[in-house]
């Protein structure tokens, strides 16, 4: 096996876009990024309140507010 030193990595020839256009491809990813996380904070959220509207009609059949008779059973996941 070869050893790798400062020669072998002279030696290596890298392919690297203009620094402007590496800028651009930061900007793009640093905007997608930003774009990602709103969409997780977003179904983050959505979750949670999906888990608030569950608890309240779960309270809601328990306590009498709501009449589940009569309604078909839940489907097992």
């Amino acid at each position: 096996m070869e050893v790798i030193n400062i020669g072998t990595l002279n030696e290596v020839i890298l392919a690297l876009p203009p620094i402007n256009e590496q800028n651009e491809i930061v900007a793009s990813v640093r905007q997608a990024s930003a774009r990602f996380d709103e969409l997780y904070q977003k179904a983050d959220r959505a979750v949670a309140l999906l888990h608030e509207r569950r608890a309240a009609l779960i309270t809601a059949a328990v306590t009498g507010q709501i009449d589940v008779r009569g309604l078909p059973p839940a489907e097992a996941a």
